[in-house]
């Protein structure tokens, strides 16, 4: 639209326009009764804000076009936003209810004029078309036919690939999306509709002849989905009102094409830059609750000419705040119409904030070798900012991937009795390493008396949710919203001293085992005050209903699956036994080969630390058989937790913990359960560690007080193992492995990469969820430390058994045949014949593995066709050597690490490694709750030893066992802070992505792979019938036992919530 007014004041128009009233002014007259006053308009409006460009445009978005023409001419304000492409687009399809109109007239006078015959039909030439055919067909009339499209006669109508028709029926545009073209041949620009929905390309992108005339630009249409920060941030409520300010002073989000083809000579050959283009309707696009997710257009000029095909583009963010870009899709890109996608799931956070604009590429994947020349150098450039320079501490909008020791666990600052020695980077305390975070050391504050200068300074406690991570690492919003529902529970620590304060001065133990089943039935009362306490320490939204009342002040928790059908069937010998192969720690039991069990610890430093058990005390129960002809036969087992635990037992034992280090033998009895035989319990010797250990051996027994002592040596047991899961089986060999492989893959290998395609999704949340560990669980004084029984040794010794850790032993087929738990078999289901056929975790975990194995073989041999290529892949090659020498850098000088100069040796790791994040967690995990949840069933925590004949706690072994039992194991607020932690973790969050998902279906261009990925799918469906069918069968009794509890925890697929199954791809909780 033109402008009609002069260059006269804008204010002293608008001034003219609504003078003051005189103050005995007459009453006001009607308007003429030819006048509409149906017509929302400047011209018959009455009030004094018409200077505000927010009013103009809300009154402007109800104008028709006429009245938009008029509002325009009125002042330089007023024709700036009544010719806003958003207002005049909006007016020109509102009269006939049209959906959305596609792109950008080649004149702003195509708006002035919105008839119907602006409107066309596109028709594609078929054999046997003619112009009365179509004139019937489209109830037109032919001359129409022929006028609109420039045509003298019926002659030449093959010649076209389309004719434009008339719209005679204007309902067949309401809720159309119509396309804005320049018809070569017709010479006519309208909005065309596509009855069939696919656009031709070569008219909707119509080529406009610069101004040399020497290129062709075309209009490529792409589809930005992102979420709006104030989604998603819950601190920013006014993210929305500013980036709306910064988009009307032009200050918006634009995007460039990269040319995957042409290089630039200027730019080091670089692909070609295309021109800016910008996110359309960013203010009046309404992002929905339900997902958070909202769409937008860009609309690029593209010269496919002298660009080609593009393989990326640079996004820059001018706006005032941070968003989440998804993804970019661009439409019928020219020369073949094609359509091209761009992952992103990036936060794009002001451009400021950068030192380098913000790349994506196309979903393509290509070896370094492979990536198109004008690509290559943005690769490199992108790998360099992941990289970082070392320096610094890092802030949110930081990118960076890099290693750092665990020093942060620590506060010295604090009190000298929270120092925790550094681990890692040292042989006496070797660990794998974390991501940086670059705060300073400790004695930064000037606490110089209780500081180390090698130990990281802490953020405070409530702010643990921003401790640093890579912002792509963060929980996404629907995650973090649950996380945070249950949050109080997970940050206990700030309201622990309430807790204490306020449990001081009652009982703080179980007097029974109906104590415990009310945590659950009925509810456990909170004391007065304690709520006043939880809400000044905690303010966040989310957190009020963290305890889950039913209307009174109680904490209560879901009931778990280990006494959901049967309260007592714990006890059992059978579960007890049956939980070593399908429970939360089925990792650790071996098949016993001598007899008696030997120890592997220093008998220079230890003494004597051989078994005490004897033949003649266990003879009696094999069946006939003598120990070593149990031994032949596969029939003898144990579970061994003395060597990891008596380097330490000395120490922990001078903290509140009073534990032994155990030893359990078990037979395999014919019907395919555990019986145990015999549990060893042992102390360090009092005149020395030299002077080897202190034993004592129990047997099974169910009567009388004997009964109750044997309750209490398999407690002993479940607290060791519990410790040796929580610490070991979960944390180390699950979380704190998995941390630098995903450090490394970020640092060393293209987001083009086909391995770092492969690997990415079982990376997902693992950096988060390890760095709120080291906020919240694992840190000195952190709730690990309180709810297990190595107390303030936990992470110490953690780090001493990681001395045992080899990559290639977590394999599961080579884990089991470390234990002896399999036998390699040719003619055996993947090559293994395992020694208990009811061995619920390997069978499934088996199926898994293979699955996993196949899955990754066809990935692999996809790209990679000889050895050669992945000895000569450069990244691939760093990306090992990096993850050898620094992510695991206190081991890299071991044998067992795979070579990677060949395809199989590449394909066995990667299997690896999507073993460790998405099964093998799984199967320690997610079973915390169901199995853990009652605290009888798993303690973790022994408080006194056990009773000695003719003491008082002998004789209450004997009055009162639940109360003896209780008053042993875990303590009434241990249990609570334990229980409300594992509640946590065992839960599935619902945008949980699980084993065989993928977050989107267009997560790579290459046809194949998808296709290898979809049968893996459907394995992985065969896999879950088949654990299905196991678990009704009962002549496997290991697979749901006494309790009634089917083993479900490598069933692939789950809901969200406490179900006890489900396979996330990455360690994720």
């Amino acid at each position: 639209m033109g402008c009609c007014c002069d260059q006269d004041d804008d204010v002293e128009i608008l001034r003219h326009l609504n003078p003051s009233p005189p103050v005995h002014s007459p009453p006001l007259q009607p308007p003429p009764a030819d006048h509409s006053t149906a017509i929302l308009s400047p011209m018959n409006s009455h009030f004094f804000a018409l200077s505000c460009r927010d009013i103009l445009r809300l009154i402007f978005e109800h104008l028709s076009i006429p009245d938009l023409a008029r509002s325009s001419c009125v002042c330089r304000l007023w024709h700036s936003v009544a010719s806003d492409q958003e207002i005049v687009a909006g007016a020109f399809k509102a009269p006939w209810k049209v959906k959305d109109v596609v792109g950008k007239p080649s004149s702003w006078s195509f708006w002035r004029d919105n008839c119907l015959g602006k409107f066309a039909i596109s028709h594609r030439i078929l054999r046997g078309d003619s112009l009365a055919s179509l004139a019937v067909k489209y109830s037109v009339q032919v001359t129409d036919i022929k006028r609109l499209n420039n045509m003298m006669s019926d002659h030449g109508i093959y010649s076209r690939e389309r004719l434009l028709i008339p719209i005679g029926n204007p309902n067949i545009l309401i809720n159309s999306i119509c396309y804005i073209e320049m018809d070569a041949i017709a010479k006519r620009e309208v909005a065309v509709l596509y009855l069939d929905g696919i656009p031709m390309t070569q008219h909707l992108y119509g080529k406009v002849t610069s101004e040399q005339g020497m290129s062709s630009v075309q209009k490529i249409l792409g589809e930005v989905v992102l979420m709006k920060s104030n989604v998603l941030d819950f601190d920013d409520f006014n993210a929305s009102l500013l980036d709306t300010l910064y988009e009307f002073v032009g200050k918006r989000v634009s995007l460039q094409l990269v040319s995957a083809i042409h290089g630039d000579p200027s730019n080091e050959l670089r692909g070609k830059l295309g021109e800016e283009a910008y996110l359309e309707e960013w203010i009046t696009t309404i992002t929905p609750l339900t997902t958070g997710e909202a769409t937008f257009k860009v609309t690029f000029d593209w010269d496919e000419e002298h660009m080609g095909i593009p393989g990326a583009f640079f996004i820059t963010n001018h706006h005032h705040t941070q968003f989440y870009l998804k993804s970019l899709t661009l439409q019928h890109v020219p020369p073949h119409g094609t359509t091209l996608f761009f992952p992103c799931n990036s936060w794009i956070y002001p451009s400021h904030r950068y030192k380098k604009d913000r790349i994506f590429f196309v979903n393509q994947s290509y070896l370094p070798s492979e990536t198109p020349e004008p690509l290559r150098k943005f690769r490199e450039d992108e790998l360099q900012s992941l990289r970082g320079d070392g320096n610094g501490e890092l802030q949110e909008w930081d990118r960076v991937y890099d290693y750092a020791l665990y020093n942060d666990l620590a506060d010295p600052d604090k009190a000298p009795q929270y120092a925790r020695p550094v681990l890692g980077g040292s042989t006496t305390y070797p660990y794998p390493r974390r991501g940086r975070t670059g705060r300073p050391p400790t004695n930064f504050m000037g606490s110089i008396s209780f500081s180390d200068p090698e130990t990281e300074s802490r953020i405070p406690l409530v702010k643990s949710l921003n401790v640093y991570v890579p912002r792509d690492e963060r929980f996404g919003h629907l995650k973090l919203s649950d996380f945070l529902a249950y949050a109080l529970k997970a940050v206990s620590q700030v309201i622990k001293p309430g807790l204490e304060e306020y449990f001081e001065g009652i009982p703080g133990e179980f007097d029974s085992l109906q104590d415990v089943l009310d945590l659950y039935e009925g509810g456990f009362p909170v004391p007065e005050g304690l709520f006043e306490v939880i809400r000044e320490n905690i303010a966040a939204p989310f957190l009020k209903e963290i305890f889950r009342t039913d209307g009174e002040r109680l904490f209560k928790f879901p009931l778990p699956q280990v006494i959901k059908e049967d309260k007592s069937a714990w006890r059992t010998d059978e579960e007890f036994g049956r939980e070593m192969l399908a429970g939360l720690n089925p990792v650790i039991i071996r098949r016993l080969q001598d007899f008696p069990p030997r120890s592997k610890l220093d008998p220079k430093v230890y003494g004597d630390q051989k078994s005490k058990i004897t033949e003649e005390q266990i003879i009696h129960n094999l069946d006939g058989l003598t120990v070593e002809e149990a031994i032949k036969k596969n029939r003898l087992f144990i579970l061994d937790h003395h060597d990891s635990l008596m380097p330490y037992l000395r120490r922990v034992n001078t903290t509140s913990t009073k534990t032994y280090a155990s030893r359990t033998i078990l037979f395999l009895q014919e019907n395919g359960t555990l019986k145990p035989l015999a549990i060893e319990l042992s102390l360090p010797n009092l005149q020395g560690d030299e002077f080897g250990v202190v034993s004592r051996v129990f047997f099974p027994a169910e009567q009388g007080v004997g009964s109750t002592i044997w309750q209490l040596a398999k407690a002993y047991v479940a607290v060791n193992d519990s410790g040796y899961h929580q610490l070991i089986s979960h944390w180390l060999n699950t979380h704190a492995v998995i941390e630098p492989f995903v450090i490394a893959t970020n640092r060393q290998l293209s987001v083009l990469h086909p391995v770092f395609k492969l690997l990415h999704p079982h990376f997902r949340d693992t950096m988060n969820i390890n760095a709120f560990a080291r906020q919240i669980l694992i840190n000195a004084g952190g709730i690990l430390e309180a709810t297990v029984f190595p107390s303030k040794y936990a992470m110490e010794m953690s780090s001493v058994l990681y001395k045992d850790w080899a990559f290639h032993e977590q394999a599961l087929p080579a884990d089991l045949i470390k234990r002896g738990m399999a036998i390699e078999d040719s003619n055996s289901p993947h090559g293994l014949r395992l020694v208990i056929e009811d061995y619920p975790y390997a069978v499934d975990g088996l199926e898994i593995w293979s699955a996993i194995k196949t899955w990754v073989t066809d990935y692999c041999s996809f790209y990679y066709k000889t050895d050669e290529a992945v000895q000569n892949d450069p990244e691939l090659q760093s990306w090992w050597k990096e993850l050898r020498e620094e992510g695991h850098g206190d081991k890299k000088d071991e044998p067992w690490w795979p070579k990677m100069q060949n395809i199989e040796e590449l394909i066995d790791t990667c299997a690896i490694i999507i073993w460790i994040a998405s099964a093998l967690h799984a199967a320690v995990n997610f079973g915390q709750y169901p199995y853990a949840g009652y605290l009888p069933n798993r303690p973790t925590i022994s408080r006194k030893f056990m009773p000695e004949e003719g003491t008082p706690e002998y004789k209450e072994l004997e009055t009162n066992p639940e109360k003896a039992f209780l008053r042993t194991i875990t303590a009434q607020l241990q249990t609570l802070l334990g229980i409300a932690s594992i509640e946590i973790l065992s839960r599935h969050s619902s945008d949980e992505v699980y084993l065989g998902q993928r977050d989107s279906p267009k997560w790579t261009a290459d046809k194949e792979v998808l296709d290898a990925f979809e049968k893996f799918g459907k394995k992985l469906a065969e896999i879950e019938d088949g654990i299905t069918k196991r678990n009704e069968d009962l002549t496997l009794r290991n697979r749901v036992g006494p309790v009634f509890m089917p083993y479900t925890l490598l069933y692939p697929s789950s809901e969200e919530g406490l179900t006890g199954k489900g396979i996330p791809n990455s360690v994720s909780i």
